[in-house]
C-alpha cells in the first residue's frame, strides 16, 4: 500500500531547528505531539465576522466541522480570512472580492495544510474562497452557512426581495414608517443569508452543482440542526479527499461548469452568478465565455422562488432541495462529473426526490418556460451585457425608448425624484460609471428605482441599463454588466439624453440608434477619467481589474500557482 504523502510533513515532520520551531509553537495551544504524527492537517477557512451578519454563526459551524475532522483521523486548524459583508461594506463588497481571494490563496499556500474546508455564506465570500482555493488547488470542500428562515410580516411570508417593494411603497407614500419598521423587524429573524434565491443562495447552489459540496448544502436553513450535521460530514469527507488526492482541478472541468449554468437557469439564479463563475473558471484554467451562459441556459425555470416566483429557500429544502432539482435535470446534465463525495453528479441526483411540485416543477411542465440569464450584444455592449428575463416584464422585452441619462450614481440620486425630470413610462434609464473601474468595484445599483412622479402614476417597471450589477434579490427589466464599461471607453459612456435605445430580447440585441461615425466622433471628444485612490489596494484594483465579460478578476490573478513553497522561513 502506497504511503500517504502529506504536504504538512514538510513542516511538522522536519528534523532539527525548523521542525522544533514548527512543532513547539503549535504546542503552546495544548496540542499533543501525536497530532503531528502523520495525520492530515485540515485548514478551516472561516469567513465569520460580526460585520458579516449572514456569516455570524460560522464559528458554531466550524466546531461541527472540527468534530468531523477529528472523527476521520485528521487534525483541524481554523484560520480567518477577510470577510465580505454585503449589507454593510462600502462602496461595495465586490471591490474586495479579489482581495479576499488573494488572502485565501496566500493563507492556504503559506501554511502546513493538506486540505481545506471553505466556510462561507454571504454573497462574495463564496466566490472569493473558491477562487483563492482554485489558485492553490489542494483538496477542498465547501460548507455554506445556509439561508435564514422565511421572514414574517402581518401574517405574510417575506424575504429580502421585499426590500425593493417596501422601498418603492415608502417612496410613493403607500407604506408608513411604522409598518416599514415592523417589516424590518420580521424580515431577518434567524442566522443565515437571504431567504430568497438571491446571490448568496445562488452561490450555494452553484458550488453544489459544480460538485464542490455535499448534497443538500445549498438549501438547509442555517437554523436547522441538519446544517451542523452536514458540516460534520464535510469535515469527515475532507480527510478522505486528502487521502484520495481529490483536488479542485479534478472536479472543476468544463462539463462541471456547464452543469452549473444549466442548474442556474432552472433555479433562476442571480445575474451575479455569471461574473463569479467566469472568475472561478479563469482561476482553474477552464475556457468559459459569456456566450456559454446563453447557449446553455435553454433550461426553463423549474423552481418557484422569489424573486422570480413565490416561495423561499426554506421551502426549497423541504421540497427536496437541490438534489430534487438535479434529478429533474438528469437528462440534460453531464452526469459523469465527479463531486467531492467521490460520486458523480448523476449518482447524487439519483437520490433526489421532490416532495412539493408547487416549489419544484418538472422539466416537461415547468413553472415558467422563460429562465436563465440571457446575453445581449450590440453597439451599446460590444463585449456583452446580461439580463434575467424571468424577473423582467414581458411587455418590455421588445422596447424602443429615449434615454434618460445619469452620469454617475450621485447624479442619479440627485435627480431621480425631481418632478421636473424629463421622463415618461417609455423612457430608458441609463446609469453610467458604475462598472469595475468607474465606481470602482461595480456596485449593486443597476436596478434603479422608478422616478417618483412615475410611481405616482402607477408605473412599476421600466427598461434600465448600466455597467453595474444588481442584487440577486432584485427584479425588473434591467440590463446589467454592460461591457466595455463607461470608464473603459465603452459606448454606454457617450449615450446622451434623448438618444433612442432599442432592446430586442428575442434577438439578443441592445443598440442605440446612432451611426458608427457618430459613436466614434463622440468617443474621440470624450475624455475618460477614472477617479480612484493613488495608492493601496484600490489603485491595484483599478490598474488590473478586467471587464465584466471576463469575470472582473485581476489580470494578475488568472490561472493557478499551485501549492509548492520553494523557500523556508528560518
Amino acid at each position: 500500500m502506497t504511503e500517504l504523502k502529506l504536504r504538512s510533513r514538510d513542516w511538522f515532520g522536519r528534523k532539527g531547528k525548523d521542525g522544533l520551531i514548527y512543532r513547539a509553537w503549535m504546542k503552546n495551544q495544548g496540542v499533543p505531539a501525536h497530532q503531528f504524527e502523520g495525520k492530515p492537517v485540515i485548514g478551516i477557512c472561516n469567513t465569520w465576522s460580526e460585520l458579516t451578519p449572514c456569516n455570524g454563526h460560522l464559528r458554531e459551524l466550524a466546531a461541527s466541522v472540527k468534530h468531523g475532522i477529528y472523527e476521520a483521523g485528521g487534525f483541524p486548524v481554523e484560520f480567518p480570512v477577510l470577510s465580505l459583508g454585503e449589507t454593510l461594506m462600502k462602496p461595495t463588497a465586490m471591490l474586495y472580492r479579489n482581495l479576499a481571494s488573494m488572502d485565501v490563496e496566500e493563507s492556504i499556500r503559506a501554511n502546513p495544510l493538506d486540505g481545506v474546508v471553505l466556510l462561507c455564506g454571504c454573497d462574495k465570500t463564496t466566490p472569493s474562497l473558491v477562487m483563492g482555493a482554485c489558485s492553490v488547488d489542494l483538496p477542498s470542500i465547501v460548507v455554506s452557512g445556509g439561508p435564514m428562515l422565511t421572514g414574517k410580516y402581518k401574517g405574510a411570508d417575506i424575504g429580502t426581495s421585499d426590500v425593493w417593494r417596501f422601498s418603492e411603497a415608502s417612496r410613493s407614500g403607500t407604506m408608513n414608517m411604522e409598518d416599514l419598521e415592523m417589516a424590518e423587524a420580521g424580515m431577518c429573524r434567524s442566522n443565515g443569508s437571504c431567504a430568497v434565491m438571491g446571490t448568496a443562495s445562488t452561490m450555494a447552489c452553484m458550488v453544489e452543482s459544480l460538485g464542490l459540496s455535499l448534497p443538500h448544502n445549498a438549501a438547509i436553513p442555517a437554523a436547522d440542526s441538519r446544517r451542523k450535521v452536514l458540516a460534520h460530514l464535510s469535515g469527515m469527507r475532507i480527510v478522505e479527499m486528502v487521502k484520495e488526492d481529490l483536488k479542485l482541478s479534478n472536479i472543476l472541468t468544463k462539463k462541471a461548469f456547464e452543469n452549473a449554468i444549466m442548474v442556474n437557469a432552472a433555479i433562476s439564479g442571480s445575474t451575479n452568478f455569471v461574473i463569479h463563475l467566469l472568475a472561478i473558471a479563469g482561476r482553474i484554467g477552464v475556457d468559459l465565455s459569456l456566450e456559454d451562459f446563453d447557449l446553455l441556459a435553454k433550461i426553463p425555470l423549474m423552481v418557484n422562488l422569489q424573486p422570480s416566483g413565490r416561495y423561499f429557500m426554506e421551502d426549497l429544502y423541504y421540497a427536496g432541495g437541490l438534489p430534487a432539482v438535479l434529478q429533474e435535470l438528469r437528462k440534460e446534465l453531464h452526469t459523469d462529473c465527479i463531486t467531492v463525495n467521490g460520486r458523480t453528479i448523476g449518482e447524487n441526483a439519483a437520490k433526489g426526490v421532490c416532495y412539493n411540485r408547487e416549489v419544484i416543477s418538472t422539466l416537461s411542465d415547468p413553472f415558467n418556460p422563460i429562465s436563465g440569464v440571457i446575453v445581449l450584444k450590440g453597439n451599446v455592449c460590444e463585449d456583452g451585457a446580461v439580463m434575467k428575463p424571468a424577473c423582467a416584464s414581458a411587455s418590455l422585452m421588445q422596447h424602443v425608448g429615449k434615454a434618460v441619462v445619469f452620469e454617475n450614481i450621485e447624479d442619479y440620486k440627485a435627480r431621480i425624484d425631481d418632478p421636473d425630470l424629463e421622463v415618461d413610462k417609455d423612457s430608458v434609464l441609463v446609469l453610467k460609471n458604475v462598472g469595475p473601474k468607474g465606481y470602482p468595484g461595480m456596485p449593486e445599483v443597476g436596478n434603479m428605482g422608478i422616478p417618483k412622479k412615475l410611481l405616482a402614476e402607477g408605473v412599476t417597471d421600466m427598461v434600465r441599463i448600466s455597467d453595474g450589477r444588481m442584487s440577486g434579490t432584485a427584479f425588473g427589466t434591467v440590463v446589467l454588466h454592460v461591457s466595455p464599461e463607461s470608464a473603459a471607453g465603452g459606448t454606454l459612456g457617450i449615450i446622451q439624453n434623448g438618444d433612442v435605445i432599442v432592446l430586442d430580447v428575442a434577438n439578443r440585441s441592445l443598440n442605440v440608434q446612432l451611426s458608427e461615425e457618430e459613436i466614434n466622433q463622440r468617443k474621440e471628444n470624450k475624455a475618460t477619467a477614472i477617479e480612484h485612490a493613488d495608492r493601496g489596494y484600490v489603485r491595484l484594483y483599478v490598474d488590473h481589474v478586467q471587464q465584466a465579460h471576463l469575470g472582473a478578476d485581476l489580470d494578475i490573478l488568472r490561472g493557478k500557482s499551485g501549492s509548492a513553497i520553494l523557500r523556508d522561513s528560518h
